[in-house]
């Protein structure tokens, strides 16, 4: 059996109510537990069964200043480009959109790894998607 979550529940519930936005070719959205059929097209596309949306930014949802966040960002971006993985920008954002954080759509990005990066930029969660085109919320702590 697997620890709770160290995630206030409040904190949850908006990642799950949140908007992901994939700035590709043509924009899409995706949410939790919802398939994406663009998604699935997408990772189809990129010969990929599946793809990850992270940040670094805003560790454990703590806001940072905007240059200390580009700055993980671009470090983020850094070691994904020397994975030589394909990389769309992105944006999470509240159903509000009161909080937006610039992220990344990763294609062909494993799910061991992309965990392994989330815990190491302390990201609270990532959206893992396989085949199948639905983005599924991924606790890390």
């Amino acid at each position: 059996m697997s620890a709770p979550s160290q995630i206030p529940p409040d904190v949850l519930e908006s990642y799950r109510a949140a908007e992901y936005a994939v700035f590709g070719a043509e924009e899409f959205v995706l949410r939790v537990d919802r398939s994406s059929t663009a998604l699935a097209a997408l990772q189809r596309q990129a010969g990929v069964r599946e793809s990850v949306f992270l940040t670094a930014c805003n560790p454990e949802s703590v806001p940072l200043d905007e240059a200390t966040n580009a700055a993980r960002q671009a470090e983020l971006a850094r070691l994904l480009e020397e994975r030589g993985l394909r990389v769309l920008p992105a944006e999470g954002r509240s159903a509000t959109r009161d909080w937006v954080e610039p992220s990344f759509l990763v294609l062909g990005l494993g799910l061991a790894e992309a965990a392994e990066l989330g815990r190491r930029f302390r990201q609270n969660a990532i959206l893992h998607a396989a085949e199948d085109g639905v983005p599924r919320l991924i606790l890390l702590r």
